[in-house]
């Protein structure tokens, strides 16, 4: 399985191990990590058979000024961004992130803010025969996850989760 990890985080893998696909032909990410697996499968020679995004970065539904923001925000005090970002990723619950914390750039979070989900991809993706799942917490603050569930229903399996935010937590 290979993994690829959220803004600002490393090795928080373990957090989705109850959902993991642990096969080799497995490629699965987290929030920004979810945009660098999809664009790994899109470009890998290698077998994947299941692609697991879980909280996918996903702010094509946000205007340029809530973009701006979030980029002057972190360029004036990355570390309050953090923090702060920290907070929003475990809410509603208390979880404690610090030991997966790795400090972000302004380059991820310009990626993350930016990227475009092309339909069209995700289509190829499954005439590849490639399995697309998508893990989604209802009280998510940052993404909106009914938007990000109505873009994915169409190419994949979307698991909903009621009472949990982006941590999936």
């Amino acid at each position: 399985m290979r993994y690829f990890s959220g803004f600002c985080l490393k090795g928080e893998e373990e957090l989705f191990s109850a959902y993991l696909n642990q096969s080799d032909f497995c490629v699965a990410g987290f929030s920004l990590g979810a945009i660098q697996a999809f664009e790994y499968a899109l470009t890998c020679k290698e077998r994947i058979d299941t692609l697991q995004l879980f909280s996918p970065a996903f702010f094509q539904d946000k205007d340029a000024k809530f973009k701006k923001l979030q980029t002057l925000s972190f360029a004036k005090n990355s570390d309050l961004y953090t923090q702060n970002f920290m907070q929003s990723i475990t809410y509603p619950s208390k979880f404690e992130m610090q030991n997966y914390l790795q400090k972000g750039t302004l380059e991820e979070l310009g990626m993350l803010l930016h990227y475009e989900w092309n339909k069209e991809k995700l289509q190829m993706l499954r005439e590849k025969n490639i399995t697309i799942e998508v893990y989604l917490g209802e009280r998510d603050v940052i993404i909106n996850a009914l938007h990000v569930k109505d873009f994915f229903v169409p190419f994949s399996t979307v698991y909903y989760f009621k009472h949990v935010g982006h941590i999936l937590k």
